[in-house]
């Protein structure tokens, strides 16, 4: 085991995202020492801040002249090194004084339970919340909701499609990471599904105590074999905290890129109100980005939005190489743009009016940039109501057609993706509670813009999948 021990005896100035990660790290450790725990000296078990060299001396001396700090505070660093490894380098994993021992239940990987039947039939489900939606080279089609509720009893379910959406079989995957001899509820509720240009199924997931413990992480595991008959899941793997609602990029660099969000203070369950005070500078939109095809990851930057609750941000490479972040906030949907491949980012500002709730937003094969939102371009409906697909031709600057997919009210949540031929799929979720509907509409550009399902293969209100507990 290695350590590093700091004495801190001025605070440092508000810490930069930095391109050089090492940096970071270093900086970041200073910075716990003074916010989390305001004592001089703080002894930390390293194996979360990445590689040993980091934290040579010559290193130390290196990037304390690099941030030109030196003037704001003494350090007093010993190391201890050995041979270490980590596949989390962005940030301490662990509270420096977490709730007993309890916190640490987070950090296990969840089991994937892929003969789910007959737990987890749809007759012992009783509420739907769509998270995503993917399709496969072969065609099948998988989609992922959270059953049980948007609380601390949520879990993930998972059902798949061999007929563009036709028909949809029985749950067949299940991450569900309760536990009854845990003190407090273990739960799954955001996350969703992305085939990655070798073919591989993706599933994104968080993991969290209680419905938010300040923490939480989010997780992926992969299906190499998405379109067999006996589809065969990797062992979970924690990226970073926080939680990713929405689908990876790959952009033209080759890089891979996560959105993940870190939620506020004001939404962490009472029980953890005084805990990982360590992660407050990374309360925000988040990006984390791999340039090894999602083998290790680290923190890009991020933006903080007026108003953010959960972000739920996309973003998109635009025409001109920089990178445009769309979030939802509690006053409609914001905007912010990075001309450094996402370390750092402009003074987000409003783009449209929009209710509080998730929109969709992807870049198709023609160029074009399809949004799924919530009633006209900036309009403010007072429901989630009136589901419309748009599309624009310059980046975002404006919107055309208007593809009405549901004006039922209390539909949410659009996710999908475009198939090779071109066609759209689109999932959402209808009444969680009481219906509890995951429902699919299959369209073209050309429907969006005639604002109809005019295509042969078009559809709406497709039934993915419905809770029948009760009904």
């Amino acid at each position: 085991m290695k350590f590093v021990i700091v004495k801190l005896i001025r605070k440092p100035a508000a810490l930069s995202h930095s391109q050089d990660f090492t940096s970071f790290q270093l900086l970041t450790v200073i910075y716990l020492a003074w916010q989390s725990l305001n004592k001089d000296i703080v002894l930390f078990n390293s194996k979360y801040f990445g590689e040993p060299e980091c934290f040579s001396i010559k290193h130390i001396l290196k990037v304390i002249s690099l941030r030109s700090v030196l003037h704001r505070f003494i350090l007093i660093v010993s190391v201890n090194l050995c041979s270490c490894k980590t596949q989390d380098k962005s940030l301490i994993s662990t509270s420096i004084n977490p709730v007993g021992k309890e916190s640490d239940a987070a950090l296990v990987a969840p089991v994937i339970d892929t003969k789910p039947l007959p737990t987890y039939d749809y007759d012992q489900l009783d509420f739907s919340m769509n998270n995503g939606i993917a399709r496969t080279p072969k065609g099948r089609i998988w989609s992922c909701w959270v059953a049980g509720g948007d609380d601390d009893n949520a879990f993930f379910v998972l059902n798949y499609s061999n007929d563009n959406g036709e028909s949809w079989s029985k749950p067949s995957v299940v991450i569900d990471p309760h536990d009854t001899s845990l003190e407090d509820k273990r739960r799954s509720v955001v996350g969703n599904l992305w085939t990655d240009p070798q073919g591989h199924l993706w599933l994104l997931f968080d993991q969290s105590l209680t419905y938010y413990d300040g923490r939480s992480g989010t997780w992926y595991t992969r299906c190499d074999n998405p379109d067999s008959d006996t589809p065969i899941w990797s062992k979970p793997v924690r990226i970073w905290h926080g939680c990713s609602l929405n689908k990876p990029n790959v952009f033209s660099n080759n890089t891979w890129l996560v959105t993940i969000s870190l939620w506020n203070r004001g939404l962490i369950t009472l029980k953890y109100k005084q805990q990982f005070r360590e992660l407050d500078a990374f309360r925000m939109a988040n990006v984390i980005v791999s340039s090894d095809q999602g083998k290790t990851w680290i923190r890009q930057g991020g933006v903080l939005f007026p108003g953010s609750e959960y972000d739920e941000h996309h973003i998109i490479e635009r025409r001109d190489g920089t990178l445009w972040m769309t979030a939802r906030t509690i006053n409609g949907i914001w905007e912010s743009v990075s001309s450094d491949k996402g370390i750092t980012w402009s003074k987000p500002v409003k783009y449209q009016e929009h209710v509080n709730s998730r929109h969709f937003i992807r870049r198709l094969q023609s160029g074009r940039i399809l949004l799924v939102r919530h009633g006209a371009i900036n309009e403010l409906t007072s429901l989630r109501t009136k589901l419309t697909a748009y599309l624009s031709e310059d980046d975002g600057k404006s919107w055309i057609g208007g593809l009405l997919l549901d004006d039922r009210s209390v539909v949410s949540y659009p996710d999908g993706f475009q198939s090779s031929d071109g066609t759209i799929y689109i999932s959402y979720d209808r009444n969680r509670n009481r219906d509890a509907e995951i429902l699919l509409a299959r369209f073209t550009e050309e429907d969006i813009l005639l604002k109809k399902f005019a295509g042969q293969n078009s559809k709406a209100r497709i039934l993915i999948s419905k809770a029948l507990k009760n009904k």
